[in-house]
């Protein structure tokens, strides 16, 4: 009996830290610009933060060197993208992070290992960078409606995943790192928001017009719920190698914004350059 009740709280937790979050999402993307960019940018400072603290990159609890550096880049990353949105300069912010954690590197040695220099270049990268482009499909055209299939590639495909793994599921998908998950989940997943997809491209057609989008958001929908479930298996091996349970305690019932965004955070990169190419 106590154990069921633990469960139902974790469920009521969960439950009410979704309709929370989604409701963030709405007040967030919906309007873009500065107030997006502000809320991706703390996000990613706090994404950046257990990461680092679940890679090890700390000598003692005091915050690291090379953490300071990292909130310096993340800082820098998000004003360049909000005020200058060139790929190029991107490239450039992206190379000028590894230059930055080096300095902090050479001219503390011996504080830090080589190790711990790349599981903070690997931080930067994993959480601020990629969460970024939700700020950018946002930014692009008709992107208040595309950026959508950001969550419908990684929330969508998640709970399609999970209603067909339960019904169906027989065939284990990752049998050491995520035991409950199937093949027969993930291709639900992956069905899941292709359909979606479909209906959502089917609405935008209706909406704006002359262009048709059903095609490329079945695509959009599919390749994403497949990058999506690589970025929730990657972010539980990463929590397996440094034996957590959980990046952080910030969502009630979800864990930090790791467990939450791990899928978000691999389709967020992918949904942009597909729209872009393919559009």
């Amino acid at each position: 009996e106590m154990a069921s009740r633990v469960k139902g709280k974790i469920s009521m937790e969960r439950t009410v830290s979704a309709l929370i979050l989604v409701i963030i999402a709405l007040a967030t993307i919906l309007p873009g610009g500065a107030i997006l960019a502000i809320t991706l940018y703390v996000i990613s400072l706090i994404g950046f933060t257990e990461l680092t603290k679940a890679c090890g990159i700390r000598n003692d609890k005091k915050t690291s060197g090379l953490e300071i550096m990292g909130v310096i880049a993340i800082s820098c990353y998000y004003l360049l993208i909000y005020f200058a949105q060139t790929p190029t300069y991107f490239m450039i912010a992206v190379i000028l992070f590894l230059v930055a954690l080096m300095f902090v590197y050479v001219f503390s040695f011996p504080k830090y290992n080589a190790n711990q220099v790349m599981s903070a270049y690997f931080s930067l990268i994993y959480c601020p960078v990629m969460l970024s482009f939700v700020f950018l499909t946002r930014e692009l055209e008709n992107g208040v409606y595309l950026v959508w299939m950001i969550f419908i590639s990684s929330w969508i495909s998640d709970t399609c995943a999970y209603l067909v793994g339960v019904l169906f599921g027989k065939h284990k998908l990752a049998p050491v790192l995520s035991p409950k998950k199937s093949i027969e989940g993930s291709l639900g997943g992956i069905a899941g928001a292709g359909i979606v997809g479909a209906i959502f491209g089917y609405f935008l057609d209706i909406v704006l017009g002359g262009e048709s989008y059903v095609i490329l958001l079945v695509i959009v929908g599919c390749v994403g719920s497949v990058i999506s479930q690589v970025g929730d298996l990657a972010a539980s091996a990463i929590k397996r190698n440094h034996e957590i349970k959980d990046y952080g305690k910030l969502i009630p019932g979800h864990g930090g914004i790791m467990d939450r965004f791990d899928s978000v955070i691999f389709t967020a990169p992918m949904t942009y350059f597909l729209i872009i190419l393919l559009r």
